[in-house]
């Protein structure tokens, strides 16, 4: 019978402890901040169907994909709010760089109560953490 060597095997339960703790897809969010150079262009709000939202968001000055994700996210908040909804649901984001400008085009499910998913937003909470960062919200 062959012996594995005590590091090895230590090695393994650390990383298949590990293992739990990553996730397939970070949650970028409002933590960081508003950029000191941030520019932000505005938001375009086209509602989709009675409770989905698409957010288009234009940003110059972000340090990376994050900020304009998280101006977004506020504007949902902020829409939320405006609606009479105290949640949002993460749909879908995608961002897109043309030079200095940023543009997010965000989807998102406004409702009154808790959405089921692992993407929700509380959105008066939100729009809170938002106006102490700095970033706008609609």
């Amino acid at each position: 019978m062959a012996r594995t060597r005590p590091s090895v095997i230590a090695l393994s339960l650390a990383l298949s402890g590990l293992a739990g703790c990553v996730t397939a897809a970070p949650q970028p969010g409002p933590a960081l901040g508003a950029p000191e150079a941030a520019v932000y262009r505005g938001v375009e709000t086209r509602l989709l169907e009675d409770d989905l939202v698409n957010f288009v968001v234009r940003m110059e000055g972000a340090r990376d994909m994050r900020d304009p994700i998280a101006y977004a996210r506020c504007a949902a908040a902020q829409y939320a709010l405006i609606r009479g909804y105290g949640f949002a649901r993460h749909v879908r984001t995608t961002v897109t760089e043309q030079g200095r400008l940023w543009v997010a085009d965000a989807v998102y499910v406004v409702s009154p109560a808790l959405p089921q998913g692992a993407r929700t937003i509380d959105a008066e909470v939100t729009v809170a953490d938002c106006t102490e960062l700095g970033i706008p919200t609609v």
